[in-house]
């Protein structure tokens, strides 16, 4: 070997050495970042450098890493101009409020003019989304870890892999389990990859619901994005059959938001079925007394702040009582002059209904009042990929169920139940055999007020809070309780579930106004035929 080939080989030996010890000494560092040595860096810190940081807290993990990287991700981390000292920052009335990534203890505030931010880029906060996952899935919540691996799923590179596939081999829970084993298959779609190890990728993901694998597939099966016709065959197949299931999940979605709406009308009109069936009264107050029990819930929460679930469930009993007192009020100084003369008292309550919402301006004015859900009702219930429920329509479901299984009870097993039955089917043989017909039209107007009030305290969860609150559902709570059968619990009950999911069956096509028409229509020529409901009210004076 000549003299020139030995010096070049030396050479080269000498640049790889070199280089070996720069990495190894990156890595080294890396591994070994603290927190106050990656704060101290990164005001300085060139792109590359700030990749550096993240990699190397990411791989030690000190103290406080996490909120850093966090913060990092949502642009709040900035550092002082005078001395370089880094913070987490976020908007205050006096500039920024500080936050030491340190102690995480707060630093006071600052103008925003003395401080500078710590610049990001799309490729650094793809690096934090992973480091931010890699946080995550040492959790101990198997939510956090799912939530993770969901997060990593939006961008598979070799790294993530690698780091989903130690996950794989620690994890105990069967759904993120099953998640990673996603992740992996979706790495497997490469086009650099063998075609059998291809299709055996989407063969493992054709009976997921994931939107990530599903766009996946979406761009496999079209015949631009890949040449090989096994791919794309395999890739359209395993769509058609991820669109099925889609389809039939969205059919129970669908058919929930039917029962949700279903719900609030039932709730909104079972106190009316009692009102106009016992006493023949046409309320048109009933929308008010729902307002008075929505602003109930605005009035405990400003007695109890800072705990709107407390406050949400007390309001139960206190709506019920204020509008059923407001009820009792009604009935007595307008309602039982005019028993029997079914326009006089449509147009009397029509009136009362205007002064309600005139005294609800006076006192609370004619904006909308904010009235807070509690924790447990917020947020939803992601079931898969395809399917979500939210917690508030969910929990008035199961409310409107128990408040009419209360009330069923209430008619069923009480005295004033037998009673209230009895004057609905024959008021004149009620009172021959003793019964204070009056002292139970007044409890049965209050009971049903009451229950028009706790449906307030259920659309205050739903819709906004204002005078005008009970104008938009007066008109749909007479629709539940004709179609239903009059003074029938159990036809307002299939009548008001009825029509909700109807609705949401034909907003899809139609519209929400179109299919509310065509229900309207509907409901017309299902009383041409059937003038008294599904249930009608049984008794002699019925048959009259």
């Amino acid at each position: 070997m000549s003299i020139t080939n030995c010096r070049a080989v030396c050479g080269a030996l000498a640049w790889g050495f070199a280089l070996i010890c720069a990495l190894g000494l990156r890595t080294a560092s890396a591994a070994g970042l603290d927190l106050a040595t990656a704060l101290n860096r990164l005001p300085t810190a060139s792109f590359e450098d700030k990749s550096a940081i993240i990699e190397g807290l990411a791989q030690s993990r000190p103290k406080g890493a996490r909120p850093l990287l966090q913060a990092m991700f949502d642009d709040h981390v900035a550092f002082r101009e005078s001395d370089k000292k880094v913070f987490i920052v976020s908007d205050g009335p006096g500039g920024y409020a500080l936050t030491d990534p340190l102690t995480g203890k707060a630093s006071g505030t600052a103008s925003s003019d003395d401080f500078d931010s710590v610049g990001m880029n799309n490729h650094l906060r793809k690096e934090l989304r992973v480091a931010l996952a890699e946080f995550d899935l040492s959790s101990k919540d198997p939510v956090v870890r799912r939530a993770a691996v969901s997060e990593v799923l939006h961008s598979i590179n070799d790294t993530t892999q690698l780091m989903l596939r130690s996950q794989l081999a620690l994890e105990p829970d069967s759904s993120v389990r099953r998640l990673i084993k996603e992740g992996l298959a979706l790495g497997d779609l490469d086009d650099t990859l063998p075609v059998p190890r291809r299709l055996a990728a989407i063969q493992a993901l054709s009976g997921s619901l994931n939107p990530d694998v599903y766009n996946r597939l979406a761009t496999l099966a079209d015949p631009v994005a890949d040449a090989d016709p096994a791919v794309r065959g395999a890739a359209a197949r395993a769509m058609t059959h991820i669109q099925s299931w889609r389809s039939f999940y969205d059919a129970i979605e669908t058919l929930f938001f039917g029962f949700s709406l279903g719900s609030v009308l039932v709730l909104s009109a079972i106190g009316l079925a009692i009102t106009f069936g016992v006493m023949g009264v046409i309320n048109m107050a009933h929308g008010e007394l729902m307002m008075l029990g929505a602003y109930t819930v605005y009035v405990m929460q400003l007695i109890l702040p800072g705990d709107p679930g407390v406050s949400t469930v007390l309001a139960v009993p206190a709506a019920f009582v204020v509008c059923g007192a407001v009820g009792v009020l009604i009935e007595r100084s307008v309602v039982r002059f005019l028993y029997g003369r079914p326009l006089e008292t449509l147009l009397a309550t029509f009136g009362v209904s205007l002064i309600l919402q005139q005294l609800a301006r006076d006192v609370f004015t004619a904006n909308n009042r904010p009235v807070e859900s509690p924790t447990w009702m917020s947020g939803l219930w992601q079931i898969n990929g395809a399917l979500s429920i939210t917690y508030n329509r969910l929990v008035i479901v199961l409310f409107t169920l128990v408040v009419f299984g209360a009330l069923l009870m209430v008619m069923k097993r009480t005295r004033l139940g037998l009673e209230v039955r009895a004057v609905a089917q024959n008021r004149a043989m009620a009172r021959a055999m003793g019964i204070r017909s009056q002292w139970v039209d007044a409890m049965t107007f209050g009971l049903g007020s009451g229950i028009a009030g706790i449906a307030g305290v259920a659309l205050s969860q739903l819709t906004n809070v204002g005078p005008n609150l009970g104008q938009s559902y007066i008109v749909d709570s007479f629709m539940v309780v004709v179609f239903g059968g009059v003074g029938n619990l159990w036809g307002t009950m299939i009548g008001g579930m009825s029509l909700g999911i109807i609705n949401k069956i034909l907003e899809p096509y139609a519209g929400a106004v179109l299919g509310k028409i065509i229900v309207l229509v509907a409901l017309i020529l299902f009383i041409q035929r059937r003038p008294r409901g599904i249930f009608p009210q049984k008794g002699r004076a019925a048959e009259a």
